[in-house]
């Protein structure tokens, strides 16, 4: 089973990033014949979308590049940062542009998604939007969980989760893709 995970943000230092790295080693060690790959959206860096550029620049390499790493996926996880209780504008780009290549973006992938912020929210509005518009895009949500107060919640020196009870619900999530 091959598994595509990526934080749905261009930030360097993010902490979504850090939550789905730790999912899919959770998923990993969970069974024996799963493959994990870490998409970093930054390699999928394209101009603002807009009908202008798309009749400039028709289908961009990079655009397709992403549509088609869904594609070879079995599953997918994603970590949304929350800007401003929506989407990452570099997430909303790439994603506008994978549309346009095909408008069922997730193409029929079981997904969980999973959102964390610094605050109590724990990014829950981000989350919420995305879980409603996954499957207008073909996405199939097996589950979702959001982890709020990241920094009292995580073990940045171990990597992991260190509140148990979010931890199991992050494996229960996780499992429903198996």
């Amino acid at each position: 089973m091959n598994i595509l995970a990526f934080a749905a943000t261009n930030s360097s230092q993010s902490i979504n990033k850090q939550l789905v790295t730790y999912a899919a080693e959770v998923l990993a060690t969970a069974q024996s014949d799963i493959t994990t790959e870490i998409l970093d959206i930054n390699d999928y860096e394209l101009p603002l979308f807009s009908i202008d550029r798309e009749n400039q620049l028709g289908k961009p390499e990079l655009a397709q590049a992403f549509f088609d790493k869904i594609g070879a996926a079995d599953a997918v996880i994603i970590s949304f940062a929350e800007h401003n209780g929506s989407y990452t504008a570099a997430y909303k780009n790439l994603f506008d542009w994978a549309s346009r290549i095909d408008p069922k973006v997730f193409q029929g992938k079981p997904m969980v998604l999973l959102a964390t912020s610094p605050g109590a929210g724990g990014a829950r509005n981000v989350l919420a939007v995305a879980e409603t518009s996954a499957p207008h895009f073909a996405g199939d949500v097996k589950a979702s969980l959001s982890i709020p107060s990241f920094y009292d919640n995580f073990d940045m020196e171990t990597g992991a989760l260190s509140n148990e009870a979010l931890a199991v619900k992050l494996k229960d999530a996780l499992v429903s893709l198996l």
